[in-house]
């Protein structure tokens, strides 16, 4: 009863070797990695997504684009849309002055598509920074504290090889204890892998509003009708519009 009290995860770390407390540390620095990416991508999304919102609001309540102009240029673009927004605009009154370099070649719209598609580029690769390193973690965790387990398994049955004890009390508790670093590594996938999914999901849900909103605001530049001219869009992003000005 006094040798199974001993036993336990801090028995297991004081046993292993350089190889084993190595897996730990990594699998310790995996889940620091993972909850810092979700809970800062997690943060700056709520906050994105209440910034878009406000944004949408005032676009589609706003009387031209003159007024929206305006706006950003007081405040600033502080979301996917006031920064696709702007960019069109922006790029809109370049093309005017009758630019010669290779980038402004064509007519106004394809200058326009070309800009409006790099903005959203841009922010499709801003969306989905760091959602790689959760996968590489959510899918690789396990494996290495499996790795920990066989390691600690071998040692523990080289030991008992040794000592010449091969009754079950002797044997169970050393490799019980090697499975620890294959639960731990668990601990450390399952968080990766579910803020991983909640994620892309919201990205995927961002970036089709993005698309359709860019649709939109293409239509308005390149026809140069006010917005109050404009019908209801039917599109995906009308959820995020309220009192929008028919």
């Amino acid at each position: 009863m006094e040798e199974a009290a001993t036993l336990g995860f801090s028995h297991f770390i004081e046993q292993s070797d350089t190889v084993g407390k190595t897996v730990l540390a990594i699998l310790i620095v995996m889940s620091i990695i993972s909850w810092w990416l979700i809970f800062i991508k997690g943060v700056f999304g709520i906050l994105r997504s209440k910034r878009s919102n406000a944004f949408l609001r005032f676009f589609w309540n706003a009387s031209s684009i003159d007024t929206v102009t305006d706006e950003l240029a007081t405040h600033g673009a502080r979301c996917p849309f006031s920064h696709l927004t702007a960019h069109a605009i922006q790029a809109r009154r370049h093309h005017a002055r009758l630019g010669v370099k290779l980038e402004e070649a064509g007519l106004p719209q394809d200058f326009l598509t070309r800009t409006m598609r790099k903005v959203l580029d841009e922010e499709t690769t801003r969306c989905e920074s760091g959602l790689a390193v959760l996968a590489t973690i959510g899918s690789t965790a396990p494996f290495v504290g499996l790795f920990g387990t066989v390691w600690g398994v071998y040692h523990a049955l080289i030991n008992i090889g040794a000592s010449g004890a091969g009754t079950l009390d002797k044997v169970a508790g050393p490799v019980g204890e090697a499975l620890i670093m294959t639960g731990l590594g668990l601990a450390v996938a399952i968080p990766a892998v579910v803020g991983y999914n909640w994620l892309t999901r919201s990205n995927r849900v961002l970036l089709a509003k993005l698309d359709s909103f860019a649709y939109e605001l293409f239509t308005i530049l390149t026809t140069g009708q006010a917005l109050d001219q404009q019908i209801r869009p039917l599109h995906p992003v009308k959820s995020a519009k309220t009192n929008v000005i028919r």
